[in-house]
């Protein structure tokens, strides 16, 4: 038997608490569910504690060009839209480990591709349908009641862009050899942060129970690289962000960008142009500010060569939350290549591949668009 830990009670009565494994992974699993505390956030930054947020518990999502089911145990977000992909085992043996660790870097190097933004709100969801609880509850409860929900879904989308992701491996006990290959990756994967997460039972006689994390795989060199107190916020402009755009995507997709952004700095002053911060995403916004309400966004352009909206933000509001004029937006919209959902009001982000608007009647068609979408607005 394992040592153990030792608890006094009120009445100084010392309790001797034994370490304890666990029925199954079912278990663990379960706990994380239910106190996603576990997960020590504490101690994965001391600064700043992270929150979780659950997803979704075995998001199962597929590769269709190959067949292939991947599964995962758990899907949080932290409060900075970072995802992170939970993995449990009971103390897996050198076989299971390198599977394991196989399997999430696969995640992490492809998780734009398994998980898009629509399929982890959907996700979100349904985890919230199945535990009878209602997500814009859930999410207050999470960020506050002043939070930016939209601009939240699009930092996700953002750092699954970037490959800001995190991994974790949960077990009762993390070997030596598991935690050096944990520790080794953290150091050299940048962005992505790769930790162990150990969580010990003890249980007494009498049937009391501690649960006891500990984080694993945060060396100082991996802690000095992927500090947020150390990374510069970048602020993107026009000028980086072209540099950059056409670094990344080609010539053509840049000169598509320019269009869209001159025709948006031709609408000044009724249109803003808002420029986006991070240190591996850029992109701008073009916003229409609207009288005692908040602002239409009407677009984002970003690095990745998409043209993006929300949907919420323009069915949550006048004009287009009545039905007609949803309906009539949505044909606008779709005669571009940008599908909204039937109903208004639903989160969802459709986007469009610049590559698309080479022609220039596409082009053209884009901005007579949204040329209409403001002279709707602005009939209020």
């Amino acid at each position: 038997m394992a040592g153990g830990i030792y608890l006094i009670q009120d009445d100084d009565r010392l309790v001797e608490m034994m370490e304890q494994p666990y029925d199954s992974e079912d278990q663990l699993q379960d706990l994380l569910v239910t106190y996603p505390n576990l997960i020590a956030g504490d101690q994965i930054d001391r600064a700043t504690a992270r929150r979780w947020l659950l997803i979704s518990r075995e998001p199962a999502p597929s590769d269709e060009e190959t067949a292939v089911q991947w599964s995962l145990d758990h899907l949080f977000l932290d409060q900075n839209a970072v995802p992170t992909l939970v993995d449990v085992r009971r103390t897996p043996n050198a076989e299971l480990r390198q599977k394991v660790l196989g399997q999430s870097i696969d995640y992490a190097a492809n998780a734009l591709f398994y998980w898009p933004i629509d399929s982890i709100i959907a996700l979100f969801e349904a985890n919230c349908r199945d535990r009878g609880r209602d997500p814009e509850q859930i999410f207050e409860e999470f960020l506050g009641a002043d939070a930016n929900e939209d601009r939240f879904w699009q930092k996700v989308k953002t750092n699954l862009q970037a490959g800001k992701v995190r991994l974790v491996f949960v077990a009762d006990e993390i070997s030596a050899e598991m935690r050096r290959v944990v520790e080794f990756l953290n150091e050299q994967m940048d962005p992505v942060e790769v930790l162990a997460l150990e969580i010990k039972q003890y249980v007494s006689e009498d049937g009391l129970k501690t649960l006891v994390p500990r984080v694993i795989g945060q060396t100082a060199e991996a802690q000095q690289k992927k500090s947020s107190a150390t990374r510069e916020r970048r602020r993107w402009d026009e000028s980086s962000f072209f540099a950059e755009i056409q670094a990344r995507r080609g010539a053509d997709e840049a000169q598509m960008a320019k269009a869209i952004y001159l025709w948006a700095k031709s609408q000044e002053p009724e249109v803003q142009i808002q420029w986006g911060t991070g240190d591996a995403y850029g992109g701008f916004a073009a916003q229409l500010p609207h009288r005692g309400r908040k602002p239409y966004q009407l677009f984002t352009v970003n690095i990745a060569g998409r043209m993006e909206i929300s949907a919420d933000n323009y069915g949550s509001q006048p004009p287009f939350n009545g039905e007609h004029n949803w309906l009539e937006l949505r044909s606008k919209l779709s005669s571009i290549g940008l599908s909204l959902p039937i109903e208004p009001g639903e989160r969802r982000s459709p986007s469009l591949a610049l590559f698309t608007l080479q022609e220039e009647s596409a082009l053209k068609q884009v901005i007579q668009t949204f040329d209409w979408v403001i002279k709707q607005i602005k009939t209020l």
